[in-house]
């Protein structure tokens, strides 16, 4: 996910300090030094529901309430939104008393995000799987396994930090935030999602009831399902990526040799 640049924010902020406009152009919100606005760069990942949204000077204005129950005000540039909507935002920088002349209104605060995540709606329980895309089902599976019918033999990857997909579940806590090697068969692929490709990968160690026979990997590379791989990259313990994308073990951001 990428991240406002905090020169560019600061350089936005000296501007803004002399210009009247009432949006400041493109790709940042306003900055209204005579009406005290501050602000605080902070990695905001957040999804909910859409409860209201106005659009106004270039940028939408949606009003999400989080599973919690807290309503929160972010702003992105004109997009279609609509009321009932579960969106996903991507970092963002906060806004305290920020006024928009257009709308009218101060916002005691409010996210300027750099864009909508390419996540879709959790719940996808009343989904037909012939119409459920890649996401919606990496989303409602929660890295569980894949389901495969035939019998899956894959050798061990050989060399320093080789594990078994088992191995790498039951040593987890020990391998969290290390760097690993297993090979396995691909047994699905979803791609697109938050820019990446997420394979699920067997070898024939685990077990379905046990939960530790199918691992998850995030890659940008091209993978098919029914490729041998052998995946380098690091491991992940309880991984959450939020609206939905949560995992007990994942290896993330693999390179992948056939």
């Amino acid at each position: 996910m990428k991240k406002i640049v905090p020169i560019l924010f600061l350089s936005l902020l000296s501007a803004a300090a002399t210009c009247s406009a009432d949006e400041l152009p493109s790709n940042h919100p306003k900055v209204d030094a005579a009406s005290g606005a501050s602000s605080e760069n902070l990695p905001v990942y957040m999804s909910g529901t859409v409860v209201e949204t106005l659009n106004g000077g270039g940028y939408s204005y949606v009003n999400i309430q989080k599973k919690d129950g807290e309503k929160v005000w972010l702003a992105v540039q004109e997009t279609k939104v609509s009321v009932g909507d579960y969106v996903s935002f991507l970092d963002g920088t906060v806004m305290k008393n920020f006024e928009s002349k257009t709308l009218k209104r101060t916002f005691d605060s409010i996210i300027f995000s750099s864009g909508i995540a390419p996540t879709l709606k959790p719940d996808v329980s009343n989904v037909p799987s012939s119409k459920s895309t890649d996401a919606q089902k990496e989303q409602k599976n929660g890295g569980g396994a894949a389901a495969v019918k035939e019998k899956i033999v894959v050798e061990k990857a050989t060399g320093p930090n080789a594990y078994t997909v088992e191995e790498a579940f039951k040593k987890s806590a020990k391998l969290d935030k290390k760097k690993v090697v297993i090979r396995g068969k691909v047994v699905k692929v979803a791609t697109g999602i938050m820019k990446k490709t997420w394979i699920h990968i067997q070898d024939g160690t685990g077990s379905l009831g046990k939960k530790n026979n199918d691992l998850v990997c995030t890659t940008r590379e091209t993978i098919n399902v029914g490729d041998t791989v052998t995946v380098s990259g690091t491991l992940a313990k309880d991984r959450d990526f939020g609206a939905g994308y949560k995992y007990g073990v994942i290896v993330e951001d693999v390179v992948t040799k056939k």
